[in-house]
């Protein structure tokens, strides 16, 4: 029964690290209790199922809000949103149960610490590759300013590393093994010689990010929608021109819940092209375009100050229910308003503001890290995030979205704006500091320097390496304990 407190502990203990909660200090001690269970528990079945209610337990309480956006915009209602919710904390509980399962192995040698951090880094890793990702517990760390430092090198894995390391000797000490087996946590102090993250300053380039605060529930006709576009027009030339110098190289439309066919529409075309030129500025806009099959694609379409369009990026990572069904779960529908699942773009687009190169990955995008940084890679020296949180409702989903796109920002150096439709819209500095939000549930601009910035970290270059070293290390450990 200890065990099984234990464990649930620790999915409590991981929950409050996180928004809505935000106890960011329980992160280097969250995975303690379950390390203790499993170490105390010799048969793997049973650790299994300890680290797995763990899991339902933790997915359930950080993405509770997954069951709104399935009962009120993917129109299952109550009873079988619940029911379709509780099957995917069920899915994704699984991870942890599989970290458990090997952790309590690693936990019996003198290499327990370095071992279990890297097993729980491999495990985090894979949660993107088969069917959703979310919060890596490293996120917990944007706001602590020496932690943060392993971003550029390592990514978002290197904080997730050095908490669960903390939180594995922990468990050792309670468990009172040697110290000596404790030795591995002096490297640590050596993370205060890692380049600090940049200091805060003004950005030297000017941008515009719009809010439109556009229902999710809207029931579109052709006259709403073209007072739709007209209202974003409006608005983004109010936001330009109450500004004061200099004016905004790039303003920037938020994606949306509103059929906006900026190549099948040529009113709409005249307007966004026509705006372009009237700011003399670019203008970012989040569109649906069409595959040649006529499928749906979710796009940024970038317009040059002449009124040209310039080039398009085709969202490559889609939303499960927001803009496919994952099979067997046909029965549901995905809460965006295109008829059939949109398609996935194919490719990481860069493309060229005046002297300068900038990228824009799409909502959910931004928990991929590895995908995020391949813009910065290709050149990109800001990056844009285009989003529509509104089908959170007023969840901590908002907030929690948002600490994962400051962790790109930090990994990669880059400043990132978010133009979001009902918000958070911000402004991120190549730190991942906030620069500025936008208050939610309004309709506004945001008038916001940034700074283009063309070095690329290691993280950039190189990608998920660490990730990688930490998979090999499990695997030598493994491979370890069964010769000996």
């Amino acid at each position: 029964m200890l065990n099984w407190v234990l464990a649930l502990a620790s999915a409590a203990l991981l929950v409050l690290t996180f928004p809505r909660f935000n106890l960011v200090w329980l992160a280097p001690v969250a995975v303690t209790p379950l390390l203790i269970a499993v170490a105390r528990e010799a048969r793997p079945l049973r650790r299994f199922l300890l680290g797995w209610s763990a899991g339902v337990v933790f997915w359930f309480g950080v993405c509770y809000w997954i069951q709104f956006v399935l009962s009120f915009h993917g129109g299952l209602g109550d009873p079988a949103g619940w029911a379709v919710f509780l099957l995917f904390a069920v899915a994704k509980g699984l991870h942890m149960g599989v970290f458990a399962l090997v952790a309590g192995i690693l936990m019996r040698r003198w290499w327990a610490v370095p071992s279990v951090a890297a097993l729980w880094v491999a495990v985090e890793v894979t949660h993107g590759p088969l069917g959703f990702a979310w919060l890596a517990l490293g996120n917990a760390g944007i706001d602590m300013g020496v932690p943060l430092r392993l971003a550029p090198f390592t990514g978002v894995y290197g904080l997730s590393f050095v908490f669960a390391m903390t939180a594995t000797a922990l468990a050792l000490a309670v468990l009172q093994r040697p110290r000596r087996e404790l030795a591995w946590l002096l490297p640590l102090p050596l993370l205060f010689l890692l380049p600090a993250m940049p200091p805060a300053e003004r950005g030297r380039d000017a941008a515009l990010l719009t809010q439109p605060n556009i229902s999710e529930t809207e029931q579109w006709t052709l006259r709403s929608v073209d007072q739709m576009q007209r209202r974003q027009v409006a608005l983004t030339m109010r936001g330009a021109l109450t500004q004061a110098q200099p004016p905004p190289e790039i303003a920037v439309w938020p994606e949306v819940p509103a059929p906006l066919y900026y190549y099948e529409d040529g009113r709409f075309r005249n307007y966004a092209d026509s705006l372009a030129r009237a700011l003399r500025a670019y203008l970012l806009i989040g569109v649906v375009a069409h595959a040649p099959d006529g499928a749906p694609l979710n796009s940024a379409t970038l317009i040059s100050p002449a009124g040209v369009p310039v080039s398009r990026y085709d969202k490559v990572n889609l939303v499960p229910f927001g803009e496919y069904v994952p099979w067997p779960l046909g029965f549901a529908k995905h809460i965006s308003t295109e008829v059939g699942d949109f398609a996935a773009g194919r490719r990481v687009v860069v493309s060229p503001v005046g002297d300068h190169r900038m990228g824009v990955f799409i909502c959910y995008e931004s928990v991929f890290p590895n995908f995020v940084r391949k813009f910065a890679a290709g050149g990109a020296e800001v990056l844009f995030n285009i989003s529509n949180d509104g089908w959170f409702g007023k969840s901590a989903a908002r907030t929690q979205h948002l600490e994962i796109v400051r962790m790109r920002a930090a990994e990669n150096r880059r400043w990132i704006l978010r133009s979001t439709n009902d918000g958070i819209t911000a402004t991120i500095d190549s730190a991942g500091r906030l620069r500025g939000t936008l208050p939610l549930f309004v309709e506004a601009t945001s008038y916001t320097g940034f700074t283009y910035i063309s070095e690329r970290t290691v993280y950039t270059r190189f990608g998920d390496w660490f990730a990688l070293v930490c998979a090999s290390i499990v695997v030598m450990c493994l491979v370890g304990e069964w010769v000996m």
